[in-house]
């Protein structure tokens, strides 16, 4: 390797130097940790012809269950849709043992939706656009592991 190091700096990343940092990144993280034990999890609301008027898609590792995406048809919001689909994906979840539950969203998006599933904010950042935070929600229900424990 030559040991002069040239430095370089992108608005875009170059195709060929990301993939060799993932594929760098994941040999690094599975070294470090059992990330085979990831699954991914998903819950949808369809119509009866089979489109998808929304969805819940994330993955479980451990007792840890991250919500990576929630999206409602927008002509379909604020009926309940949402709601159903976190609940349905935290109940197969903690049937795979989960008892923390985490996400980040935007001010934007429906932190409320979250608080009234019983998730709280452990982390806001600012500095977005004016007036756009992010936030880190968790929700712990030790209580589930402990009914299937007994």
């Amino acid at each position: 390797m030559n040991s002069e190091i040239v430095w370089s700096v992108h608005d875009e990343v170059p195709a060929e130097a990301g993939k060799i940092v993932d594929e760098g990144l994941g040999v690094s993280n599975d070294k470090a940790a059992p990330l085979h034990e990831v699954q991914s999890l998903s819950s949808f609301a369809r119509s009866s012809d089979g489109t998808v008027l929304g969805g819940a898609v994330g993955r479980t590792w451990g007792r840890c269950c991250e919500l990576l995406q929630l999206w409602v048809d927008p002509a379909l919001r604020r009926q309940g849709i949402g709601a159903r689909l976190v609940q349905a994906f935290e109940q197969r979840a903690e049937a795979r043992g989960c008892t923390t539950f985490y996400l980040e969203t935007f001010s934007f998006q429906v932190p409320s939706l979250y608080r009234s599933l019983g998730y709280e904010v452990v982390l806001t950042l600012e500095g977005f656009s004016p007036g756009v935070v992010k936030y880190t929600m968790v929700k712990h229900k030790a209580e589930a592991a402990m009914e299937r424990a007994r």
